[in-house]
């Protein structure tokens, strides 16, 4: 079947208005959706809405205002809850983004519960921010991190995955897609797995809400954290979602207004979930232009552009393949958006400079993934990444970008 037929990519790049800019003299090409994505017109307009009509602080007021934004942002959640099929609104926190619902569960679940000799299995493919607060762990308490080795296609070893656990492994951390790779991990199974032995599972869905189902009750996640900038929402903003159970017995990762019931000079009592974790004013319009993201991909055939963003991945393989000394890093099997290349004697640096002097936006160096980069023993990648407004068109200019390059570069 020919997605182009029944998914409308030229009717939904009208409702991105960035998508019309004119780079350097030429249309914009954007390829750069694993940093961030560009956003729908009704997302612009709900948060200016906000802003023109409801602008309050929430939770605190009992004027109308503050009902409003209160009303407002708080149905988001429940929109959020929905998309990803949380059992119960307060396991859905608002948080900054992906990195802040890293390291929230890294401060108010492992170190409180961790100690010394226990052990956390990340992967080699993790992003920086789902390092990072398992090594500073480490460093504090003493708890071990064991590493999921990956082949030369950029596939974790499952069979080597399971042979990790002991007695003293008490949390797992993996990545659903890599950022660097575009590896969709069997992260289901993975999950089932370290349930056998009674382990939690924090994971990183930065790159795979946007582009893909989520249904946390499905994979049975203990904690799954995600972005809103990357799936056609605002920045500062994003959820950690939470087994309520979990989540009940943590303490909270920030204090201040908002998080508590009650505060004297000898004692604090907490708030209930989901604000227990929600310390101090969030990002309010945030809040609300998420809750205007859920609606929009609600509002589109959201499974046709799923298939639409596999085609044109699959397309933009084959046509980088066929380029001479251009290498593709990850050849897994399942691959999600994420097209990462280097060309053989030309550092990604200077492919991404020439490529934005035709108007290509692409990201070029180790994507907060320098683990990935020393094993495929690289400094640096140019990556390509896909949203649904891409086409086989954009594709096409970016490898005659490609071969500009190698003219140019030699």
């Amino acid at each position: 079947m020919d997605v182009e037929k029944t998914f409308d990519v030229h009717r939904i790049r009208e409702d991105f208005p960035i998508l019309k800019q004119v780079v350097n003299g030429k249309p914009l090409v954007y390829l750069d959706n694993a940093a961030t994505s560009q956003k729908p017109q009704v997302v612009l307009d709900e948060m200016n809405r906000y802003y023109l009509e409801e602008n309050s602080n929430i939770h605190r007021g009992v004027h109308f205002l503050s009902d409003k934004a209160t009303q407002s942002y708080e149905a988001a959640r429940k929109k959020i809850r929905n998309f990803i099929n949380a059992n119960d609104h307060r396991e859905v926190i608002f948080v900054r983004g992906t990195t802040e619902g890293v390291n929230l569960v890294a401060s108010s679940y492992a170190r409180r519960f961790l100690k010394e000799g226990d052990e956390i299995i990340i992967s080699a493919m993790e992003h920086h921010s789902n390092i990072v607060p398992w090594q500073m762990l480490r460093d504090e308490k003493g708890v071990k991190l064991r590493v999921i080795p990956m082949n030369d296609n950029g596939e974790l070893l499952i069979d080597e995955y399971e042979t990790m656990f002991t007695n003293r492994t008490k949390f797992v951390a993996i990545v659903h897609v890599s950022n660097a790779l575009g590896t969709i991990n069997p992260v289901k199974q993975m999950v089932n797995i370290a349930h056998r032995h009674d382990v939690p599972v924090l994971i990183d869905g930065a790159q795979a809400v946007p582009h893909m189902r989520i249904d946390v009750q499905d994979i049975d996640a203990d904690f799954y954290t995600f972005s809103a900038h990357k799936m056609y929402g605002p920045t500062g903003v994003g959820i950690l979602y939470g087994k309520r159970r979990l989540l009940e017995e943590m303490i909270p990762y920030q204090g201040g207004g908002d998080m508590i019931k009650s505060v004297t000079f000898e004692k604090t009592i907490y708030n209930d979930l989901p604000h227990k974790f929600e310390a101090g004013t969030p990002n309010i319009v945030g809040g609300v232009g998420f809750g205007a993201t859920i609606d929009f991909i609600n509002g589109i055939d959201f499974d046709a552009a799923i298939a639409h963003e596999e085609e044109v991945l699959g397309y933009a393989t084959n046509v980088l393949s066929d380029i001479k000394r251009v290498r593709i890093i990850g050849t897994a099997r399942e691959k999600a958006s994420v097209l990462s290349f280097t060309i053989d004697g030309i550092h990604p640096h200077d492919i991404g400079t020439i490529l934005d002097d035709d108007g290509i936006a692409i990201r070029t160096g180790h994507h907060c993934a320098q683990p990935v980069m020393i094993r495929f023993g690289i400094p640096a990648t140019a990556r390509a990444s896909f949203a649904m407004y891409n086409t086989k068109e954009e594709v096409d200019v970016l490898a005659k970008g490609i071969h500009k390059v190698i003219e140019v570069l030699g």
